[in-house]
């Protein structure tokens, strides 16, 4: 069993975890960068390491750590927006990225050695293939090249339980978090469903916020939301005509269910400086990351097509008390 739902962690939590990782089999010294542009590194090492990559033929010099984390699911190294194998340094990938900014570093002989840390899993051909492309690509020894996956970051913790003690990580400071299978089931049987009556959009009497009112009470800038509204809004009706079916009462509840998750969700984790318009980006994000379903190139639309109708329709984000008004 895993020490941690790394998945479910923030990046922070995930980089503060390497830190420390790093300050046991490298040397206390290993230091930890403030968040923002970190110019390729999160973590550097200056010396003689103790235990990494073994205490017979440690490191030597500068060792800059990088900590790559994802909320995805069972994620791997050979995808590609962790390694593309056919553009090696796209920098919509990981690695891509990672070359154009450790080779500044090596260019300005700031970096010995380079150790990535992921919470993805790593086959030993990705890992062979990976290493030699940055070591060719800034220019050392494959040595001193390593990827430290989420099997090896468990064998760390195992090894040295202290690491647990001193990460103390609260789950409280996690970041906004939410299950995608009831919402991947409705939308899944959307999709596959066979429409046969496009209604016509309409002002409807029913007791909501209004969509301007709503977007006052949650931040949401107006270019953001009438680009949701033009794209999207054309869906709704047909959307609620499906929920609505008796024979799609247990997809309604699935509906709901999820719904209601987020909705909880985003009030308990949201920070006040955000605009919705990055709450419902991140969500579509974390969506899709997270389920293969929703990853389907035919199903990605659906999905902020389904989170503007839970916005539209006052199923997440904050709403004015319409019955007291």
């Amino acid at each position: 069993m895993a020490v941690y739902s790394y998945e479910d962690m923030s990046d922070e939590q995930f980089e503060r975890l390497v830190v420390i990782i790093c300050q046991r089999i490298l040397g206390n010294s290993a230091q930890g960068f403030a968040k923002g542009p970190d110019g390729g590194r999160d973590a550097k090492f200056i010396g003689k390491a103790e235990l990494f990559p073994s205490k017979s033929s440690p490191w030597v010099g500068i060792t800059i750590i990088q900590a790559k984390h994802t909320n995805g699911y069972n994620r791997n190294c050979s995808e590609s927006d962790f390694y593309n194998k056919e553009n090696k340094t796209n920098p919509n990938s990981v690695i891509g990225a990672e070359l154009i900014r450790i080779k500044k570093l090596r260019d300005n002989n700031e970096l010995d050695n380079y150790a990535l840390f992921t919470n993805r899993r790593l086959t030993g051909n990705a890992e062979s293939e990976i290493c030699k492309t940055i070591s060719e690509y800034i220019n050392v020894n494959i040595a001193s090249v390593k990827i430290i996956d989420i099997n090896q970051i468990e064998l760390y913790l195992k090894w040295y339980p202290e690491i647990v003690k001193v990460a103390d990580l609260d789950p409280i400071d996690s970041p906004l978090i939410v299950s995608p299978d009831d919402l991947a089931e409705v939308i899944q049987a959307f999709a596959n469903q066979a429409s046969s009556v496009i209604q016509k959009i309409s002002d409807k009497d029913i007791k909501r916020t209004s969509y301007a009112r709503k977007n006052e009470l949650n931040n949401m800038t107006e270019a953001y939301s009438n680009e949701l509204k033009r794209r999207y809004l054309k869906d709704v009706d047909e959307i609620e005509s499906f929920l609505s079916a008796p024979e799609n009462s247990e997809l309604r509840e699935r509906y709901n269910l999820a719904a209601e998750e987020f909705c909880l969700n985003i009030i308990a984790k949201r920070k006040h400086y955000q605009t919705f318009d990055e709450v419902i980006v991140y969500l579509s994000k974390l969506l899709v990351d997270r389920d293969p379903i929703l990853k389907q190139t035919k199903h990605k639309r659906l999905v902020n097509t389904m989170l503007f109708f839970m916005y539209w329709s006052c199923d997440i984000g904050e709403n004015e008390d319409v019955e007291t008004k």
